[in-house]
């Protein structure tokens, strides 16, 4: 269970005055320590906004509390392969790019970037007939 995240060093940067036209954001998992089933995940988070426009990058640490087996495991793999097991690191790559993502809209608000955060795509359906105007 995650039970905090700590940002430790943020940055933001616009390099030009254009339009914003997209965004590539990036998490990296970069250490990871367990001790006494205390999991520490050290991460980079990076938004870069398309065409060179600007940048935002946030260093911090995720910190989770698990049971003994899931902190082996995350450990183990770690250790072995440096990367989280799957289901894990979906959940730590989540809150990751939730905590920077809400966090980061207000940083890059100085510099006049819109915010790191993906909106979803919408998209309408078409709308089936009424029943009053099936009946013709």
């Amino acid at each position: 269970m995650i039970t905090a995240i700590k940002i430790n060093r943020v940055e933001a940067r616009r390099n030009k005055e254009e339009e914003v036209v997209g965004l590539n954001i990036n998490i990296g998992i970069e250490s990871l320590s367990v001790k006494n089933n205390m999991v520490e995940i050290g991460f980079t988070y990076a938004a870069s906004y398309m065409d060179g426009v600007g940048e935002l990058k946030m260093d911090g640490v995720v910190y989770a509390s698990e049971d003994a087996k899931l902190a082996k495991e995350i450990n183990d793999r770690w250790v072995k392969e440096r990367r989280l097991p799957d289901s894990y690191a979906e959940l730590i790559l989540n809150a990751i790019n939730y905590a920077c993502g809400t966090n980061g809209t207000l940083v890059v608000r100085a510099v006049n970037l819109s915010p790191p955060i993906m909106p979803p795509k919408i998209q309408l359906s078409p709308t089936p007939p009424s029943p009053q105007q099936k009946k013709t």
